[in-house]
C-alpha cells in the first residue's frame, strides 16, 4: 500500500480510475442506481471522478414494480440533487407489453429484469454499464474482473475474459458486444459502510434500524406488502429492523437491529459472520453454479 494512503483511499483511487477509463474508451456509459447503498457509493465516485464537472453519463434504474417507496424516494432525489438523467427500465412494462412472461404462481420479479435490462440496453445504445457489484457478495461474483464483457445477447462467458494487468484496462469492443465495468470489485460491505462514513453518502432510511410489521419465512424476516401473499401461520409481528440491502420488497429480508447510526451499523457488521444476501436475499440463497448461470443469461 503507497505510504500515506488508507486502504480506504486505494480503493477510491482505484475505482475512480476504472471510471476515467471507461468513460474515456467506451462511447455511451451509464451507471445502474437502484438507490442501494453501494449504488449510492458509485455515484459518489463518479461525482469524484469528475468533479467539478457534472457526471457525464445518466443512471439507469431497472424497476420491478416490487420496490420499497422509500428506495424510490431517494432515488429520484439523488438524481435531481446532480442533475443526472434518471431512465427507468420497467419490468411491468416488459410484461404488459408481452416482452417478458411472469411465471405463474411466481412472486419475486428479480429474474425478469435481465429481459427488461437488455431491452434497455438496446433501447439506448448502452456500451458500457457501472454496477455497484462486490466480490464478497456471492461466489460467482468473485469470477468476474473488473471489466465484464457480455457478446450481443448479452451473455457472460467466464472462460473468456480479458487479462487485466497493471490495472490496465482493454475496453475494445467487437461488433454488438458490451461491457459490465465494477468499480466496488475489491470492496467488502464493511468498506462500503466505512466509506458511507467518511464521505457522508446520504442512504434510504431503510437501512438503518426502525420499527417494521414483518413475517417470518424460511428463517428470514420479510416486510409486510402488497405483493407477497401470506400464509394463514405467518402471522404479522412489529420488530425493530433495518435492511443490509434492498431489493425486490418479496425477496429482500430485513435483519434485527438496533442501529440508528453508520457507526453502529459499521459495529454490526464487524460482528456478523453471514454475507448480507446470503443472510437477507431468499433469490440468492442458490449455489454459486445458479448464480452464474443467471449471469450468463445477461443478470447484472
Amino acid at each position: 500500500m503507497p505510504a500515506g494512503l488508507s486502504r480506504l483511499d486505494v480503493l477510491e483511487s482505484e475505482a475512480v480510475h476504472l471510471i476515467r477509463e471507461v468513460v474515456a474508451e467506451l462511447d455511451r456509459p451509464a451507471l445502474l442506481f437502484s438507490g442501494g447503498k453501494d449504488s449510492a457509493v458509485l455515484l459518489k465516485l463518479a461525482e469524484k471522478a469528475f468533479a467539478p464537472a457534472p457526471v457525464p453519463f445518466p443512471v439507469l434504474h431497472v424497476d420491478t414494480g416490487h420496490n420499497f417507496e422509500e428506495v424510490l424516494d431517494f432515488r429520484d432525489r439523488r438524481a435531481a440533487a446532480l442533475g443526472v438523467r434518471l431512465v427507468v427500465a420497467s419490468v411491468q412494462e416488459s410484461i404488459d407489453a408481452g416482452r417478458t412472461v411472469e411465471p405463474e404462481g411466481s412472486v419475486s420479479r428479480n429474474r425478469l429484469q435481465t429481459a427488461t435490462l437488455l431491452e434497455a440496453i438496446a433501447v439506448h445504445r448502452f456500451d458500457a454499464l457501472f454496477g455497484g457489484a462486490r466480490r464478497d457478495e456471492e461466489r460467482a461474483r468473485a469470477k468476474e474482473r473488473m471489466l465484464s464483457f457480455r457478446d450481443s445477447f448479452g451473455q457472460w462467458d467466464p472462460r473468456n475474459q480479458r487479462p487485466e494487468l497493471w490495472n490496465l484496462y482493454n475496453g475494445l469492443l467487437h461488433p454488438g458486444e458490451n461491457v459490465r465495468a465494477f468499480p466496488l470489485s475489491n470492496w467488502t460491505e464493511r468498506d462500503v459502510w466505512t466509506y458511507v462514513e467518511r464521505e457522508h453518502v446520504e442512504l434510504p432510511s431503510l437501512y438503518f434500524a426502525h420499527n417494521r410489521k414483518v413475517f417470518e419465512r424460511d428463517g428470514m424476516l420479510l416486510a409486510d406488502n402488497p405483493f407477497l401473499p401470506r400464509d394463514p401461520e405467518e402471522q404479522l409481528v412489529e420488530r425493530s429492523v433495518r435492511f443490509r440491502t434492498v431489493g425486490d420488497m418479496t425477496c429482500t429480508g430485513a435483519v434485527p437491529s438496533r442501529a440508528t447510526t453508520v457507526t453502529e451499523v459499521i459495529a454490526e457488521i464487524a460482528a456478523t459472520r453471514i454475507s448480507e444476501r446470503g443472510q437477507t436475499r431468499a433469490d440468492d440463497r442458490t449455489s454459486a453454479a445458479a448464480m452464474e448461470d443467471r449471469k450468463r443469461e445477461g443478470y447484472f
